[in-house]
């Protein structure tokens, strides 16, 4: 959780969460769940609030020396320059349209894993995106027409646009990602090996779920299996002995 004040904030920890109350006992976290307050320094308003919530029995900590030390550590950040504001929730909504594939699946993957985990997407007919934007003051993404700013550039896909506009081109494993995704979504499988199985993946998807919201789960679990092998395992090849641990870890 990200306790700074919002109106100074530039960048963040990818995936932080920014608390729509102030009260942190309002946030309505599971206990299960341990929580990283940051500030800027790490003697701020994280420790009274990590304070306040281990007081209701929440597991929380404070991360050390703060935001600042995050930047120090030279560890990723996400740009929030183009994020739209917030609602009432505190969450940013989104809206496209229906049926989603490729990119309409990776534009929410990376919203929740990098810059917003509890954003809302709407699904709509194609026709309706806009005015739906509008009535719900909702930001469009992935629509053909020129004053939607998220959505394809010349040969590039809007996942391509959104690593650059949030700030991760030097996060290697999503500019990887930003390949496949390229090449399944412009039918270019040229351009990665893994395009084509992530099309096949893709249209399977769309075919064995008629509910947008279902499929977009679903699809979330493929990114995320995805990311973890652009960022952890491109030189492993498969064999009988992956990834079985030793004795002692076992054992641990």
């Amino acid at each position: 959780m990200d306790v700074r004040e919002p109106l100074q904030l530039t960048d963040a920890i990818p995936g932080s969460r920014f608390p729509a109350q102030p009260d942190p006992l309002s946030w309505g976290f599971d206990r299960r769940t341990p929580v990283v307050v940051v500030d800027t320094d790490g003697t701020g308003a994280a420790v009274s609030t990590a304070a306040v919530l281990r007081s209701d029995g929440y597991v929380a900590e404070v991360l050390d020396g703060g935001f600042k030390a995050w930047l120090a550590a030279g560890l990723p950040t996400v740009l929030l320059t183009h994020l739209p504001p917030r609602h009432g929730d505190g969450r940013t909504w989104w809206v496209t349209r229906a049926r989603p594939k490729v990119d309409r699946i990776a534009f929410p993957w990376l919203i929740r894993r990098f810059v917003d985990p509890d954003a809302r997407f709407l699904f709509v007919a194609p026709a309706e995106v806009l005015a739906v934007a509008a009535r719900e003051h909702t930001e469009p993404f992935e629509v053909t027409d020129d004053g939607v700013f998220w959505s394809h550039r010349e040969e590039r896909c809007t996942f391509d646009l959104m690593v650059k506009a949030f700030g991760l081109v030097e996060h290697e494993p999503l500019v990887r990602l930003a390949t496949i995704i390229r090449g399944a979504d412009t039918d270019r499988l040229d351009l990665a090996p893994e395009a084509a199985g992530l099309l096949a993946i893709s249209l399977g998807l769309s075919r064995n779920h008629a509910d947008d919201h279902e499929q977009l789960d679903a699809g979330m679990a493929i990114y995320d299996a995805l990311y973890r092998w652009a960022r952890d395992a491109r030189g492993e090849r498969h064999n009988w002995a992956s990834h079985q641990p030793s004795r002692a870890t076992a054992l641990a």
